[in-house]
């Protein structure tokens, strides 16, 4: 039966299957996504060799990047073929980049694609780890990452009309899939055809299963070169072709001269010098600190965490998406810097009990990104008596940010400049020179800001960016006076799972205080409130407050509170080449950075783009400036 429930957003319908034999069939549009009798043979048929990839990916040099989209998610059979083609054909190469973008309005589950996928043990190696990464299913768009950024798919859940019309990508060949034109007839219009060919450069290839007349017109009143070839199986006819090429066209991109430089070493430029270097571009990070994580990512323990707004808005879609990326990107790091203890979100107040009352009427989350839990479900899960209700984001947990910060900066390509405080950057023909106090330069092809509230003091444009520092103390509580939980807890303030003999809770929000020391009345805030959220919180002879150790740390945020990844812009709006801000994150640093370096990355190497467009912009740099009124 195909689903005719309601569905509240972000959720997206799943796939509607029929099984029939270990083979899944669309109920919703009665066909199969693969041949009954060999899908793997139908892939390469269909898709595979009509592009020539083999032969393409095979002639790409070092630092070379392909993009491959599709109409049709499906149970990526299609995107699992290509991608081990993909590492037959560049083993020898470095830093290649295969870019798969696809569009599925009705994803199949976990449990389904797992189903799906296990009748190909020889592509196992690949299928379990999109299996491990694959996204939860809300609409719109997710970036997975494979092969240390060899490979990264796109992948976009909703109309693929909308999905063409928010990305930005430009593919060197396509696979148009998606079941029977007769049955699917939005997935062929004249609109989607005419999308794709302004997804594509000159001489892109395309292939399709389908031969029927209407595809064929609309795919040439598009542009492209149409042949018909002999179909799989008992298909007798299918569908491939070319864009005419230009020869004025511009070529491959190339990488930047010389180094990217990084100016900030907390978690979003650790973050971004991480995803550059395995991009292949070399880093230099510059901090005038002694090492990487000195300011306000140098906590012991931060949580990953997002509250998320009762409408789901593009505020709400940018947490949510930057929450369940950030999840992914941390795994692999689990037992060093990361702990996936999962995390509680508490309705420690009457307001916050009807904000989490009206946030679970109003959206419909998948269970594996946040469910609600009872007081009792609370308790089990923290191991710790919980007194009210709350959310449950079995995903979530804890890091350790001043490690994770040195973890990242470890990379063959990343250079880091530590003692180097900034005095001067200028503009070069081709590139920047950044000066210290001491008159030392360092030139570089392109630079990135991310020092917190101190780049509005070095970015090299007039006008005011709206960016402020907020003071933050955390305080360590002795592992022997409180019985800690098993899991994260926030609320008015947060606790996490003890680490090396203390637990962490806080953090103050002190906006107009700019005391960088310890103060007695910080820890004491944080422990009435620790207490008022955790009443039956297991403690014995905990300190006086100023007897207790702790830390200050300045998060810088913007004037609307959300975060900045982007191109740097002069005040009337132009563009200043090779040049991007990366600040702004707040307290949620750990959860915003992974996605934004992963934007800030394909946005440094001209590659298709991870963040929708209504996201990019509400992302984008020229919005620090005061607007001004009109006539000034």
């Amino acid at each position: 039966m195909a689903f005719t429930g309601t569905l509240k957003p972000p959720a997206t319908a799943p796939a509607d299957l029929i099984w029939q034999d270990g083979v899944p069939e669309s109920a919703r549009f009665g066909d199969v996504y693969f041949n009954r009798d060999d899908g793997l043979a139908e892939t390469r048929h269909v898709f595979i060799n009509p592009n020539r990839l083999p032969d393409r990916f095979g002639k790409l040099s070092h630092h070379g990047q392909f993009v491959i989209g599709e109409t049709g998610f499906g149970s990526g059979l299609s995107f699992l073929t290509a991608w081990a083609d993909w590492k037959q054909q560049t083993t020898s190469l470095e830093h290649t980049v295969l870019h798969f973008v696809s569009f599925e309005r009705y994803p199949l589950t976990r449990e389904q694609l797992q189903a799906a996928l296990a009748r190909w043990p020889e592509l196992s190696a690949l299928s379990d780890q999109l299996i491990r990464h694959y996204p939860p299913l809300m609409n719109g768009v997710h970036r997975l990452v494979f092969e240390g950024g060899k490979v990264r798919l796109t992948l976009f859940f909703g109309e693929v009309l909308n999905g063409l019309g928010q990305l930005s990508f430009q593919a060197d060949a396509w696979f148009l899939d998606g079941f029977d034109p007769q049955h699917n007839p939005e997935m062929w219009s004249d609109e989607v055809m005419q999308s794709v060919r302004t997804h594509s450069r000159p001489g892109t290839t395309f292939a399709t299963f389908t031969a029927v007349g209407r595809v064929r017109r609309s795919l040439e009143a598009a542009g492209f070169e149409v042949r018909k070839l002999p179909g799989f199986g008992r298909k007798r006819e299918m569908l491939s072709g070319t864009l005419a090429t230009d020869t004025n066209a511009p070529g491959p991109v190339d990488n930047p001269n010389g180094p990217v430089a990084i100016i900030g070493a907390g978690i979003a430029g650790t973050l971004l010098a991480r995803n550059l270097a395995e991009r292949g571009l070399p880093v230099l990070l510059i901090d005038k600190a002694a090492k990487a994580g000195s300011g306000a990512s140098g906590n012991a323990q931060g949580a990953l965490y997002a509250k998320l707004g009762i409408e789901y808005n593009a505020q709400a879609e940018l947490a949510a998406t930057a929450l369940a990326f950030s999840q992914r990107y941390y795994r692999p790091w689990q037992g060093d810097f990361w702990h996936p203890t999962g995390l509680l979100q508490l309705a420690t107040t009457e307001k916050e009990s009807e904000r989490q009352r009206k946030f679970c009427e109003r959206n419909q989350y998948p269970g594996d990104l946040l469910t609600p839990v009872t007081a009792n479900q609370a308790s089990e899960l923290a191991g710790i008596e919980i007194p009210v209700e709350g959310l449950w984001f079995p995903q979530s947990g804890w890091l350790e940010p001043a490690k994770a910060c040195d973890r990242l900066s470890r990379h063959p390509l990343i250079t880091t400049l530590f003692d180097f405080e900034v005095h001067r950057i200028g503009r070069l023909e081709h590139g920047w020179c950044i000066q210290d106090i001491h008159g030392t330069n360092q030139q570089v092809s392109k630079l990135v800001i991310a020092c917190g509230h101190q780049t509005a003091e070095i970015a090299p444009v007039t006008g005011t960016l709206r960016l402020k520092p907020i003071r933050g103390q955390v305080t360590y509580l002795p592992e022997s006076t409180v019985t800690p939980p098993a899991t994260v807890i926030c609320g008015s303030k947060y606790l996490n799972p003890v680490a090396h003999g203390q637990a962490t809770t806080g953090a103050t929000f002190d906006i107009r205080n700019n005391n960088p020391e310890l103060t007695a009345e910080g820890h004491q805030e944080n422990l009435d409130e620790l207490l008022r959220m955790l009443p039956k919180l297991p403690a014995t002879q905990i300190p006086s407050a100023d007897a207790l150790h702790g830390r200050v740390a300045f998060r810088c945020t913007t004037h609307d509170y959300q975060p900045v990844a982007g191109e740097l812009r002069t005040e009337s709006g132009d563009k200043v080449e090779g040049a991007y801000l990366f600040t702004g994150l707040g307290s949620k640093g750990l959860v915003w950075g992974p996605l934004l370096a992963e934007y800030l990355g394909d946005l440094i190497c001209e590659q298709p783009l991870c963040l929708p467009s209504h996201l990019t912009r509400r992302v984008e740099t020229h919005r620090l400036y005061p607007k001004r009124e009109a006539g000034q």
